[in-house]
Protein backbone atom coordinates (compact mmCIF):
# COMPACT_ATOMS: atom_id res chain seq x y z
CA UNK A 1 0.00 0.00 0.00
CA UNK A 2 1.18 3.51 -0.89
CA UNK A 3 0.58 6.24 1.70
CA UNK A 4 0.18 9.83 0.51
CA UNK A 5 0.87 12.22 3.37
CA UNK A 6 -1.98 14.54 4.37
CA UNK A 7 -0.60 17.64 6.10
CA UNK A 8 -2.50 20.84 5.35
CA UNK A 9 -1.11 21.18 1.82
CA UNK A 10 -2.76 20.86 -1.56
CA UNK A 11 -2.35 18.51 -4.51
CA UNK A 12 -2.82 15.19 -2.69
CA UNK A 13 -5.76 14.20 -4.94
CA UNK A 14 -3.73 14.75 -8.13
CA UNK A 15 -0.98 12.53 -6.74
CA UNK A 16 -3.56 9.93 -5.68
CA UNK A 17 -4.97 9.87 -9.23
CA UNK A 18 -1.48 9.49 -10.73
CA UNK A 19 -0.65 6.58 -8.42
CA UNK A 20 -3.96 4.86 -9.17
CA UNK A 21 -3.40 5.28 -12.94
CA UNK A 22 -0.19 3.29 -12.47
CA UNK A 23 -2.22 0.48 -10.85
CA UNK A 24 -1.28 0.93 -7.18
CA UNK A 25 -3.55 1.07 -4.14
CA UNK A 26 -3.05 4.20 -2.09
CA UNK A 27 -4.50 6.13 0.81
CA UNK A 28 -4.26 9.82 1.77
CA UNK A 29 -3.51 9.87 5.48
CA UNK A 30 -1.92 11.59 8.45
CA UNK A 31 -2.21 8.41 10.56
CA UNK A 32 1.26 7.60 11.94
CA UNK A 33 0.65 3.84 12.04
CA UNK A 34 -0.47 3.73 8.39
CA UNK A 35 2.57 5.76 7.38
CA UNK A 36 4.91 3.42 9.25
CA UNK A 37 3.30 0.29 7.70
CA UNK A 38 3.11 1.59 4.11
CA UNK A 39 5.31 0.08 1.40
CA UNK A 40 6.13 3.59 0.13
CA UNK A 41 5.29 7.10 1.33
CA UNK A 42 4.71 10.11 -0.93
CA UNK A 43 5.08 13.58 0.62
CA UNK A 44 3.50 15.92 -1.97
CA UNK A 45 2.46 19.49 -1.55
CA UNK A 46 1.35 22.82 -2.82
CA UNK A 47 1.18 25.45 -0.11
CA UNK A 48 3.10 27.58 2.34
CA UNK A 49 6.05 26.18 4.29
CA UNK A 50 5.35 27.70 7.72
CA UNK A 51 1.74 26.58 8.17
CA UNK A 52 2.47 23.17 6.62
CA UNK A 53 5.42 22.56 8.96
CA UNK A 54 3.30 23.70 11.91
CA UNK A 55 0.70 21.02 11.02
CA UNK A 56 3.41 18.33 10.81
CA UNK A 57 4.79 19.28 14.24
CA UNK A 58 1.34 19.60 15.83
CA UNK A 59 0.45 16.05 14.70
CA UNK A 60 3.88 14.61 15.56
CA UNK A 61 4.40 13.77 11.90
CA UNK A 62 7.80 15.50 11.80
CA UNK A 63 9.23 12.74 14.02
CA UNK A 64 7.35 10.01 12.13
CA UNK A 65 8.61 11.14 8.71
CA UNK A 66 12.25 11.21 9.83
CA UNK A 67 11.89 7.68 11.26
CA UNK A 68 10.54 6.10 8.04
CA UNK A 69 12.67 3.26 6.66
CA UNK A 70 10.76 2.57 3.43
CA UNK A 71 11.26 4.69 0.28
CA UNK A 72 9.82 8.22 0.67
CA UNK A 73 9.27 10.66 -2.21
CA UNK A 74 8.90 14.38 -1.55
CA UNK A 75 7.29 16.46 -4.30
CA UNK A 76 7.58 20.28 -4.53
CA UNK A 77 6.73 21.59 -1.03
CA UNK A 78 7.47 18.07 0.23
CA UNK A 79 11.06 18.45 -1.02
CA UNK A 80 11.36 21.89 0.56
CA UNK A 81 10.12 20.76 3.97
CA UNK A 82 12.61 17.86 3.92
CA UNK A 83 15.46 20.44 3.83
CA UNK A 84 16.98 21.97 6.96
CA UNK A 85 15.24 25.34 6.61
CA UNK A 86 13.30 27.62 4.28
CA UNK A 87 13.28 31.37 3.84
CA UNK A 88 9.51 31.09 3.40
CA UNK A 89 8.14 32.21 6.79
CA UNK A 90 11.61 31.51 8.31
CA UNK A 91 10.65 27.85 8.59
CA UNK A 92 12.80 25.19 10.25
CA UNK A 93 12.45 22.04 8.14
CA UNK A 94 12.87 18.35 8.83
CA UNK A 95 16.63 18.46 8.16
CA UNK A 96 16.70 15.26 6.10
CA UNK A 97 18.59 17.07 3.34
CA UNK A 98 21.48 19.33 4.30
CA UNK A 99 20.47 22.36 2.26
CA UNK A 100 18.52 25.58 2.63
CA UNK A 101 15.47 26.61 0.63
CA UNK A 102 15.75 30.17 -0.66
CA UNK A 103 13.44 32.59 -2.46
CA UNK A 104 14.24 33.21 -6.12
CA UNK A 105 15.68 36.70 -6.64
CA UNK A 106 13.29 38.97 -8.57
CA UNK A 107 15.38 38.98 -11.79
CA UNK A 108 12.85 37.11 -13.89
CA UNK A 109 9.28 35.91 -13.59
CA UNK A 110 8.65 34.38 -10.20
CA UNK A 111 7.19 31.88 -9.57
CA UNK A 112 9.10 29.57 -11.88
CA UNK A 113 6.06 28.14 -13.62
CA UNK A 114 5.94 25.86 -16.61
CA UNK A 115 7.88 23.20 -18.45
CA UNK A 116 11.64 22.99 -18.08
CA UNK A 117 14.30 20.36 -18.63
CA UNK A 118 16.88 19.43 -16.04
CA UNK A 119 20.36 17.91 -15.78
CA UNK A 120 20.41 14.43 -14.31
CA UNK A 121 22.95 12.65 -12.22
CA UNK A 122 22.78 8.88 -12.37
CA UNK A 123 19.99 7.65 -10.12
CA UNK A 124 17.40 4.87 -10.28
CA UNK A 125 14.64 7.49 -9.90
CA UNK A 126 15.44 8.82 -13.39
CA UNK A 127 15.85 5.49 -15.22
CA UNK A 128 14.71 6.05 -18.82
CA UNK A 129 14.64 9.86 -18.50
CA UNK A 130 16.82 12.07 -20.74
CA UNK A 131 18.24 15.52 -19.97
CA UNK A 132 16.21 16.88 -22.88
CA UNK A 133 12.92 15.72 -21.27
CA UNK A 134 10.74 18.43 -19.77
CA UNK A 135 8.89 18.35 -16.45
CA UNK A 136 6.44 20.82 -14.90
CA UNK A 137 7.56 23.28 -12.20
CA UNK A 138 5.55 25.73 -10.06
CA UNK A 139 7.59 27.30 -7.24
CA UNK A 140 8.91 30.59 -5.87
CA UNK A 141 11.46 28.95 -3.56
CA UNK A 142 14.27 26.56 -4.46
CA UNK A 143 16.62 24.15 -2.68
CA UNK A 144 20.28 25.08 -2.99
CA UNK A 145 22.70 22.68 -4.63
CA UNK A 146 24.17 20.20 -2.15
CA UNK A 147 26.00 16.89 -1.90
CA UNK A 148 22.54 15.23 -1.96
CA UNK A 149 21.55 16.80 -5.30
CA UNK A 150 20.68 14.19 -7.96
CA UNK A 151 19.23 16.57 -10.57
CA UNK A 152 19.68 20.26 -11.28
CA UNK A 153 17.66 22.85 -13.12
CA UNK A 154 18.63 26.38 -14.10
CA UNK A 155 16.02 29.09 -13.68
CA UNK A 156 17.56 32.45 -12.74
CA UNK A 157 20.24 30.31 -11.05
CA UNK A 158 21.06 26.60 -10.70
CA UNK A 159 19.04 24.75 -8.05
CA UNK A 160 18.29 21.20 -6.90
CA UNK A 161 15.55 19.67 -9.04
CA UNK A 162 16.09 16.35 -7.25
CA UNK A 163 17.60 15.24 -3.95
CA UNK A 164 18.37 11.85 -2.40
CA UNK A 165 19.66 10.66 0.94
CA UNK A 166 19.33 7.06 2.08
CA UNK A 167 15.65 6.05 1.55
CA UNK A 168 14.53 9.66 1.00
CA UNK A 169 14.03 10.97 -2.55
CA UNK A 170 12.59 14.33 -3.56
CA UNK A 171 11.85 16.34 -6.70
CA UNK A 172 11.02 20.04 -7.01
CA UNK A 173 8.82 19.53 -10.08
CA UNK A 174 5.37 17.95 -10.06
CA UNK A 175 5.56 14.34 -11.26
CA UNK A 176 1.76 14.17 -11.32
CA UNK A 177 1.56 17.13 -13.75
CA UNK A 178 4.56 16.21 -15.91
CA UNK A 179 2.91 13.91 -18.44
CA UNK A 180 4.66 10.71 -19.53
CA UNK A 181 8.02 11.73 -18.02
CA UNK A 182 6.49 12.48 -14.63
CA UNK A 183 4.59 9.20 -14.80
CA UNK A 184 7.84 7.34 -15.57
CA UNK A 185 9.64 8.96 -12.60
CA UNK A 186 6.71 8.14 -10.30
CA UNK A 187 6.67 4.55 -11.63
CA UNK A 188 10.43 4.26 -11.02
CA UNK A 189 9.84 5.33 -7.41
CA UNK A 190 6.91 2.95 -6.89
CA UNK A 191 8.99 0.06 -8.26
CA UNK A 192 11.92 0.63 -5.85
Amino acid sequence: MIAILKYNAGNTRSVENAVKRLGYDCVITDDKELLLKADKVIFPGVGEAGSSMHYLIEKGLDVTIKSLKQPVLGICLGLQLMCKSSEESDTIGLGIFDCTVRKFPPKDKVPHMGWNNFELLENVLFKGVATSDDVYFVHSYYAELSKETIATCNYILPFSAGLKKDNFYAVQFHTEKSGKIGELILKNFLEL
